[in-house]
């Protein structure tokens, strides 16, 4: 019998994954870290018993939680990341070459650590761009306390267990809206919207209050089993949502970024949302 590995995140059910080898597992100062070898997923990271990413297909969450946003934006220089300790997210959004500057705040130092000897591929170097300020701290504290104004934020969190929780609750994203500048966007993982219908029902409750327009686009990531991964999206200019596939187009084009997942098709297609979302949506909006 091979050792296994089974997910803690739904009482009802859950997804087993073979180890084939354990990198590393220990306890940090905030969570329980495994990093193992899976023959299907490859390398496979977990956080308190639930899978977090793994090397074979982490390219479709992490080009679609940032290439969305910032080409939606059209102009970005200025990023801010909550989370993403394995740098998926950082490593994307530094191939958009007219970014300036990304400031990152994650909680728990060890998970930068391990991941950049252990998941190697995920940040790919990305951990030492000068344009980075790393900060490891508690993000519901950082954007509470910073000054800094930025163009787009990308809230790449744990489900809201743990010290992923606060990333979830109204004060957060009210303090995120008065970071961001004018025309800003955040994005936000909203957990598979058929298993954790009220993720997507609280940050609505949440989004609806602060931005003028709020709603939510999806993809399909096998590792998230259990149907579409959601993905917050607030901003206060509405046109953003609703870029033309021409201009779409055209920024990615001039972006030069080689995807394996996003393209501007995608982009706008993964707004048309499933009709039982959208009663999500609408019962949350009051």
């Amino acid at each position: 019998m091979k050792n296994q590995f089974e997910e803690t995140l739904y009482d009802a059910h859950a997804q087993t994954l073979n180890i084939e080898e354990v990198y590393f597992e220990d306890k940090s100062e905030h969570q329980h870290i495994i990093i193992f070898h899976n023959s299907k997923f490859g390398r496979v990271m977990a956080l308190d018993g639930v899978v977090q990413t793994t090397e074979k297909d982490e390219f479709i969450y992490h080009e679609m939680l940032t290439h969305v946003p910032i080409l939606a934006h059209g102009a970005a220089e200025n990023i801010l990341i909550i989370g993403g300790g394995d740098g998926g997210i950082l490593r994307e959004a530094l191939r958009h070459t007219k970014i300036n500057n990304i400031t990152m705040v994650e909680i728990d130092e060890a998970v930068v650590d391990m991941c950049v000897k252990y998941l190697p591929n995920h940040s790919q170097g990305a951990f030492d761009n000068s344009k980075l300020n790393l900060v490891i701290a508690d993000g519901a504290r950082f954007v509470a306390e910073t000054k800094d104004k930025f163009d787009v934020i990308i809230v790449d969190s744990t489900d809201p267990i743990g010290p992923g929780e606060v990333l979830f609750q109204f004060e957060f994203y009210k303090n995120c809206k008065s970071l961001l500048n004018k025309d800003g966007i955040i994005v936000t993982q909203n957990g598979v919207a058929f298993m954790q219908p009220d993720e997507i029902k609280n940050t609505q409750k949440c989004f609806s209050k602060i931005f003028k327009d709020n709603y939510f686009y999806l993809a399909s990531i096998p590792t998230y089993f259990g149907g579409d991964m959601a993905f917050g999206w607030g901003t206060d200019n509405a046109q953003h949502r609703h870029i033309d596939l021409d201009t779409l187009k055209a920024r990615f084009k001039d972006s030069e970024i080689k995807t394996k997942y996003y393209n501007p098709e995608i982009h706008q297609g993964s707004f048309a949302i499933p009709q039982y979302i959208l009663e999500l949506i609408s019962s949350s909006s009051t």
